[in-house]
């Protein structure tokens, strides 16, 4: 949360070498506004419908999105409304889309503040709890190619820029 995923992609959607991608950013406000509870608060029906977002960008070709099933998984796994059964049936359904991400950009959180966007949760301890939850499932159900960032957006780009071409 609030490392700067949406500005990243954002950023890349103005490359000419991403002109032929669909872009995706997370929804989170427009779904808390249609009555979605979101963080802590999530369920089972709500984390489904995150999950579907996600399933419905790996039906494109070409696609740059600041969110993953590991991050959706990870928010389900902290849902305090959330049965334990329920979230190991979740995490083992969404991980059966994991081979189709071509690569997975894990952006590391250190000295990155966090910014109230007036949706996420700015606690900072549930922060690092996502964080850890988002590092142990990506060793647990490792993407094809997972590549880490840190820096500013223009270092991150750099580095994205220099592993794919």
């Amino acid at each position: 949360m609030s490392v700067g995923k949406t500005t990243l992609v954002k950023e890349l959607s103005k490359l000419k070498l991403f002109n032929d991608y669909k872009f995706a950013t997370e929804r989170s406000k427009y779904l808390r506004d249609l009555g979605i509870p979101l963080n802590t608060d999530s369920t089972i029906n709500g984390q489904f419908i995150f999950l579907a977002e996600r399933a419905s960008e790996l039906l494109h070709k070409d696609v740059l999105t600041d969110r993953t099933i590991w991050d959706v998984c990870s928010f389900t796994r902290l849902a305090k409304s959330i049965s334990i059964t329920d979230k190991s049936n979740f995490v083992t359904a969404a991980m059966t889309l994991k081979d189709q991400y071509d690569i997975v950009f894990y952006i590391d959180p250190v000295g990155t503040n966090m910014e109230d966007n007036g949706v996420r949760e700015t606690d900072l301890e549930y922060r690092a709890a996502i964080n850890t939850e988002i590092l142990r499932l990506l060793s647990l159900y490792p993407p094809k190619k997972l590549v880490i960032l840190s820096g500013s957006t223009g270092d991150r780009i750099e580095s994205i820029l220099n592993y794919i071409l």
